[in-house]
């Protein structure tokens, strides 16, 4: 396992992938929480806390992450190089789980330098220093659930095809889905709205950022997450 995360971890920083997608998450951020003027503004808000950037991320992950998880498989497909890699004496959860580990890191790696974001909070906190922290951890908590779920969906969507772009727009269906969909459709279920709602991945992760994590929110992470690594591993047995 430890040889396919160095693979592509150095496929990742060798070419130019991993520098864009840590400086798009960045530079998105940025300009929406400190430059652009609007409902996201920090500057504008009248208080410190990182809402914004709590709310703005899951949705830029929807569409980052797939983008990284992309070419995990499809690219192997189209190379042809998985028959290749089938023959090493690695079993297909240390391909599976390499790749998963080096995809998540990377995610991390670009959330590790919205960490001045908090330092700013503290420093903006009248008195300085006054701000929920608790909540901040919590919120920061869940971004890690989210990618780490996110980054499953996308490796198991990269196993359907060798187009790039076909797993990217299958990754951000599901993620989309999971994240928002099923509390869109809450309201059609009338009695049942509340249940709806607790399918989806964003009532766990507003529950994470209230600052207490919820053995149940935690469980249903986990849960998901390794629901799409078994469909992975599954995939790549059919092929």
């Amino acid at each position: 396992m430890k040889a396919i995360l160095k693979k592509e971890l150095n496929s990742f920083f060798s070419t130019p992938i991993g520098y864009l997608v840590i400086a798009v998450f960045l530079l998105i951020n940025g300009l929406f929480l400190w430059v652009f003027d609007g409902d996201f503004n920090i500057l504008n808000a009248g208080f410190a806390d990182l809402n914004s950037f709590f709310y703005l991320a899951p949705w830029i992950f929807t569409f980052l992450i797939p983008a990284v998880t992309m070419r995990t498989f499809s690219d192997e497909y189209n190379s042809g190089t998985i028959e290749l890699l089938k023959t090493k004496p690695i079993s297909d959860w240390q391909i599976i789980l390499g790749k998963y580990f080096a995809s998540l890191l990377l995610i991390i790696f670009a959330l590790i330098p919205t960490l001045i974001y908090v330092y700013s909070i503290y420093k903006l906190g009248n008195p300085i220093g006054n701000f929920d922290l608790g909540s901040m951890l919590g919120s920061y908590f869940g971004l890690l659930f989210l990618a780490s779920t996110y980054t499953a969906i996308g490796l198991f969507s990269s196993t359907f095809s060798n187009n790039q772009i076909v797993a990217f727009i299958i990754a951000i269906c599901i993620s989309f889905l999971l994240f928002y969909g099923f509390e869109a459709m809450s309201s059609l279920f009338g009695n049942l709205a509340y249940f709806v709602e607790q399918l989806g991945m964003n009532e766990h992760f507003k529950s994470i950022s209230r600052g207490v994590i919820d053995t149940r929110d935690v469980i249903y992470f986990a849960s998901l997450t390794i629901f799409f690594l078994l469909l992975t591993k599954m995939r790549l047995e059919r092929e």
